[in-house]
């Protein structure tokens, strides 16, 4: 039996929700995911490690490359393979150029396909690198498998427009067993137990919503068992409050604070405000962003006008004429928050000039 890791996108050097007042715990704690897997992996060997690119955030450091090398070497009996995606991509004075990897890292360093073969294992990996920040040509399409029996890998970084396209049906077709995916930072099986994207080993922005980690795999006489392994320290979570015609600022505040109470402190918040709302009800964002990691409010609710009811009160008059505007068709989300606001507007202009 074969057991291997694949994990990608970790992004060291990233420092998400940069002004946040967790923005440089989380760098650390990205640096820090990453040890724990390897870690991991001292405690427990396994036979291979695919990093399917974008290791680091941008151009590595020497004393960066230098730390992580002493990470692999403290793993001897894994086999390291890795590659730079398009947030690492070799440029003509990257520290990666012609680094002295330790003996059981593969590093492929070319802009083209190469093939390692592991012979005590008995198996084949494919890889190459970036050396442009964006490649729009589907080179991995054309990638086929060398013509011997073993377990043929293909480690590979993209899958959209800008960052080589590829059919994996195709390349599944052409004899890989599997195929170790990197780009994309959700995880995902592309094609069941044959095409997986590991997605980012922690999240990297507001956008990474959900579990993060990476996969565990084995292979045996052909047959492939893998496992997503949540391994993220925090996640990104949108928390719905539905307001009532009788919440309060205070009673929003205290269910938000109980919400994440339960939810874990440590995650990061995306606020949704659902509901109808009372419509004197003056929402303070900034007071609730206070109450945890909250990185963004969004007011989705709405004032709990009884239009029809406005409308025969106000009729001849300029709000009577505003409603009737909007109404009798389809109005966008857009649409709907100028009416609330420019119908709040109006009748507090008509109730000071009473």
């Amino acid at each position: 039996m074969i057991r291997f890791i694949h994990l990608a996108d970790v992004h060291l050097g990233a420092a998400p929700d940069r002004g946040c007042p967790w923005s440089r715990a989380r760098e650390e704690e990205i640096w820090e995911t990453f040890r724990r897997v390897i870690a991991s992996i001292s405690r427990e060997p396994v036979d291979l490690l695919f990093i399917a690119g974008d290791l680091f955030h941008r151009q590595p450091l020497l004393r960066e490359l230098k730390e992580v090398n002493y990470l692999f070497s403290t793993i001897p009996d894994t086999r390291v393979f890795l590659m730079a995606g398009n947030h690492d991509h070799i440029r003509q004075n990257s520290f990666y150029r012609k680094f002295p990897w330790e003996p059981n890292v593969t590093f492929f360093e070319e802009e083209s396909r190469t093939c390692v073969k592991v012979p005590e294992l008995n198996v084949f990996v494919y890889g190459m690198s970036y050396h442009r920040q964006e490649i729009r040509e589907a080179l991995y399409d054309a990638w086929r498998p060398e013509a011997e029996e073993g377990f043929h890998v293909l480690l590979a970084h993209g899958g959209d427009a800008d960052h080589i396209p590829m059919d994996v049906k195709r390349l599944s077709a052409a004899g890989f067993d599997y195929l170790a995916l990197g780009h994309i930072h959700k995880p995902q099986s592309v094609l069941r137990g044959k095409a997986v994207y590991s997605g980012a080993l922690e999240p990297i922005d507001r956008n990474d919503m959900g579990k993060h980690g990476y996969i565990e795999g084995s292979w045996e006489k052909g047959r492939m068992r893998l496992k997503f392994i949540p391994f993220a320290c925090r996640s990104y979570q949108n928390l719905v409050l539905t307001l009532r015609e009788d919440s309060t600022q205070y009673s929003l505040e205290e269910t938000l604070k109980n919400e994440i109470m339960t939810k874990g402190g440590k995650n990061i918040y995306r606020i949704l405000l659902r509901g109808r709302r009372a419509p004197e009800l003056v929402l303070l964002s900034e007071r609730l962003k206070r109450l945890g990691n909250i990185v963004e409010v969004l007011d989705e609710s709405a004032p709990a006008y009884d239009l029809e009811k406005l409308y025969r009160k106000y009729s001849g008059t300029l709000i009577g004429d505003y409603i009737a505007y909007f109404s009798g068709r389809e109005i966008s989300v857009v649409e709907k928050k100028a009416l609330y606001h420019g119908l709040q507007a109006l009748l507090e202009t008509s109730i000071l000039n009473q």
